[in-house]
């Protein structure tokens, strides 16, 4: 639907079916930032990793395969029935994974995760994405929690977490 309303808005015209389900599908085949596979692969020899996303499981795994992000686990609002930052979300996710709040870690370049995670006793990881938004971010590009661990990256994430 949004996608709809931004072709008539930028009188985009005459496009096949095919090419806007294309287009509407664009998420899926977006490309992980340089240090992400690098880094999540040291994470994972030591730590299970899964999604947490409001994103559907079709949309994370295609990512994942395209990307070749090494998740252990896709979860998010789809599996958890509750989407972030509602609770349930999050307890969910941690329970599908046979684990309480406190042995998880939400990392996220959004601090309004970071808050909703750590109020239900989950660890917090914040990376800086300044771009994540677009070139033009004017939000979480700086730390406004106290947050576990504050990183630049996932590489340097893994090392502060001796991986």
């Amino acid at each position: 639907m949004n996608l709809d309303e931004l072709l008539a808005r930028h009188d985009i015209q005459n496009l096949t079916e095919q090419e806007i389900d294309h287009l509407n599908r664009a998420w899926h085949r977006l490309d992980p930032w340089p240090d992400a596979v690098a880094g999540l692969t040291r994470l994972k020899h030591k730590f299970i990793l899964a999604t947490l996303s409001n994103g559907n499981v079709s949309l994370l795994v295609n990512m994942a395969k395209r990307a070749g992000l090494p998740w252990d686990a896709v979860l998010g609002a789809e599996t958890a029935g509750a989407y972030k930052p509602q609770p349930e979300a999050y307890l969910r996710s941690a329970e599908l994974l046979g684990l309480a709040p406190e042995q998880c870690m939400m990392v996220a370049a959004h601090n309004g995760d970071l808050a909703a995670a750590s109020a239900l006793g989950m660890k917090t990881a914040f990376v800086l994405r300044p771009t994540e938004y677009g070139p033009k971010q004017t939000s979480d590009l700086i730390v406004e929690g106290d947050w576990d661990i504050v990183a630049g990256n996932f590489t340097e994430l893994a090392k502060m977490l001796d991986c």
